[in-house]
């Protein structure tokens, strides 16, 4: 009899503390989203894991400031192929986006420097 008693109250319990934390839940949803904390969290979520700084793409590929793009294609096409291979798709695409993120730099730079 107490044994029932005592598991009656712990379900009575568990459902009371669930549809507490079910409506806290809820409220918390609800004021992200008039504070636009939801879409600025998924924003910078998106642009966190699409960028990738000079820095870290001249690490991957293994140049320097001073290194002209036929050297960061070359390097870039040895460590593709390389990849291609036999080795993994996550470095072959770590290698691919330094290549688009310096691509990027270098045509940036083509477009600032004066016509000579």
């Amino acid at each position: 009899m107490a044994g029932k008693l005592i598991a009656n109250l712990i379900v009575m319990g568990s459902t009371i503390i669930g549809r507490a934390m079910l409506q806290a839940y809820r409220k918390a949803l609800v004021n992200a989203n008039k504070t636009g904390v939801a879409h600025e969290t998924i924003n910078n979520i998106r642009r966190a894991s699409k960028t990738m700084t000079e820095q870290e793409a001249r690490q991957i590929l293994g140049v320097s400031e001073n290194s002209t793009w036929e050297e960061i294609v070359q390097r870039y096409d040895n460590l593709f192929e390389r990849n291609a291979k036999a080795g993994s798709f996550y470095l072959q695409s770590k290698v691919h986006r330094a290549k688009e993120c310096l691509e990027t730099v270098y045509q940036k730079n083509k477009q600032e420097e004066p016509p000579t």
